[in-house]
């Protein structure tokens, strides 16, 4: 593993999904799990996330379309908190939304709206 890379992958993945949220899922890695939980910070946070080529809200914003259209909704709300922490706007991730119904088809548009509004709903309490 290329420590640089893990770190410069952690400080990212920190600042998009919390710090708690992250040294919690690294705490519960096991012997099982971890190698993934390295290789995942190092590769999409430190590789994927660390260039300045585009910056994080719209990294954020591109996830919530892709994850979206895949319909990984657990995922999804993980990225819809750290885009919100981003700089994301509950407009833009309304409209991201729209694209997904779109391209995607409107039963994952509504599953979507479903867990945003449970993300922003918390996120205003």
């Amino acid at each position: 593993m290329d420590q640089d890379l893990f770190e410069k992958g952690l400080a990212q993945r920190k600042a998009t999904l919390g710090s708690d949220y992250v040294e919690k899922n690294l705490a519960a890695a096991d012997d099982f799990t971890r190698p993934f939980q390295e290789a995942m910070t190092s590769w999409c946070w430190g590789f994927g996330w660390g260039d300045e080529v585009i910056d994080a809200k719209t990294r954020s914003m591109m996830n919530l379309a892709m994850i979206g259209a895949l319909g990984k909704m657990t995922e999804w709300e993980t990225h819809c908190r750290g885009a919100l922490n981003n700089g994301v706007s509950k407009e833009e991730i309304r409209a991201i939304i729209h694209v997904v119904g779109i391209y995607c088809g409107v039963p994952q548009a509504l599953e979507c709206f479903r867990v945003a509004k449970k993300v922003l709903t918390e996120n205003e309490a």
